[in-house]
């Protein structure tokens, strides 16, 4: 028999705003997690990404708090909601005010990267439900703009990327921060040493509810695999994207993985150069480009988006047709991470890696950790002339169109370096007169351009 969400014993008002969402039956994490949290129990929860975490634990809290109907408690919450993400809060935030649109709560995030002042205004009188990253929580603690005297619930999602983001410090401290008379609640898609350690020491008797083992990847994602080396990425992905080498599915939202920012960075200049355009969205990016980056992405006006690690758990967006690791990470629970930005609620995905020489190890343990199957791809016919510089869009490279000077390697790399013209060739010739004043003009003009070549390192 199925189970539906009427069977778990949610109140009339958040069943209301299930049926607005258009929301009959619950997951498996779900159905598990929702009568023990309506019971008061601590929890933890185990499930891997896109399996509805969120709802898991705002409705049956929503249910405490309407249960409990005490008041807001002046610069506090009554309920507070930890996330190791911008993005990520803001999809909890928007959850909550969802789910509870009936129940009369009031909700509130916030988020580094945005105004505090904003922040110390809006939670001077308190909220029922606070979704925030730890960082600026703690920046107005300190301010005394805000306090945890109030909370009845204290809930952890994405616990295990709290750690890996470096916030184990800041959740000892929050914790000691909360009334020791609360509701704990952890949901994390990995089970780390630490996790469960945390677990024992602020946790009361918890429930366990674990619904796929740890480090798993989707079962209705599609993986696949090219081997590649990492100077011929950018012109395998610039063949994908084109449609110049068909892939399997088709291209509607595409998210690509890099490890760094400047790298994500880099991708997007070079496919802008050839016609495609992206944004990247990470760590570096102010607040509004990423709201901006991740509109776009949504409603498919800019459907590329290149991401770090710092979005692989802050998506939810339906519709993500592909993940491409344009680089493998180097944990290997992040790639369960990555590729769960695809197939969600109920959709097909498809997961593409590149593997790089150097990145044999990364995927190896990838294989050993998680239960990952690639589908070796084979290179193109036409990548090696693409490599060598007939791109995908473009006949040939400006500079191999240009008219080769015929001047001696020395001499050329002398007039690159001096100035325009010929300036600061003066006493370049053996036993030929010096012009007055030329060894220091050529001279700065050299520091000039090294400094022209720094800045445009730099920026790329």
């Amino acid at each position: 028999m199925t189970i539906q969400f009427s069977d778990l014993g949610l109140s009339q008002p958040v069943m209301q705003a299930l049926d607005m969402q258009g929301y009959k039956e619950p997951t498996p994490i779900q159905a598990q997690a929702i009568p023990p949290v309506l019971e008061g129990r601590d929890l933890l929860g185990i499930a891997q990404t896109g399996t509805g975490k969120t709802a898991a634990f705002m409705l049956p809290s929503i249910d405490n708090l309407r249960k409990a109907d005490n008041q807001i408690p002046f610069k506090s919450c009554r309920m507070l909601v930890l996330a190791p993400t911008r993005e990520l809060a803001g999809q909890i935030a928007q959850s909550a005010k969802d789910y509870g649109a009936l129940a009369g709560l009031k909700v509130h995030s916030i988020v580094g990267g945005t105004s505090v002042n904003k922040d110390r205004n809006k939670l001077h009188r308190g909220c029922d439900i606070l979704v925030a990253t730890p960082g600026r929580l703690l920046d107005l603690i300190d301010q005394k703009a805000f306090n945890l005297s109030g909370v009845e619930i204290l809930i952890l999602d994405e616990a295990d990327q709290m750690l890996d983001l470096g916030f184990i410090h800041a959740l000892r401290r929050i914790s000691e921060l909360v009334p020791s008379d609360r509701q704990t609640l952890f949901f994390s898609a990995t089970m780390p040493k630490q996790i469960k350690e945390l677990v024992g020491k602020y946790c009361h008797d918890p429930v366990t509810v674990s619904v796929t083992p740890a480090a798993t990847t989707a079962e209705r994602i599609d993986q696949y695999l090219f081997m590649v080396q990492q100077d011929e990425k950018q012109s395998l992905l610039e063949l994908m994207l084109s449609e110049k080498h068909e892939v399997p599915g088709k291209f509607e939202r595409v998210l690509i993985f890099t490890r760094t920012k400047h790298g994500a960075d880099r991708i997007v200049k070079k496919l802008s150069q050839v016609g495609i355009p992206a944004n990247a969205i990470h760590g570096n990016k102010s607040q509004p480009q990423r709201e901006r980056a991740l509109s776009e992405f949504k409603r498919a006006k800019t459907p590329i988006l290149v991401a770090t690690d710092v979005a692989a758990r802050g998506i939810d967006i339906p519709g993500v047709s592909h993940v491409i690791n344009y680089e493998l990470p180097n944990v290997p629970e992040q790639y369960v991470h990555r590729i769960g930005r695809t197939a969600r609620a109920g959709a097909d995905g498809v997961a593409i890696a590149f593997c790089a020489e150097d990145e044999r190890a990364y995927l190896k343990d990838i294989n050993k950790q998680t239960d990952a199957t690639f589908e070796r791809l084979p290179l193109p016919d036409n990548f090696r002339a693409v490599v060598e510089g007939v791109g995908p869009t473009k006949p040939a490279p400006k500079q191999q169109r240009q008219r080769v000077n015929p001047k001696p390697r020395g001499a050329s790399a002398e007039r690159g370096d001096g100035a325009k013209g010929g300036r600061g060739r003066g006493g370049s010739k053996p036993g030929g007169p010096r012009r007055s004043g030329g060894p220091k003009q050529g001279g700065g003009q050299r520091r000039g351009g090294g400094r022209g070549r720094s800045q445009g390192s730099s920026q790329g």
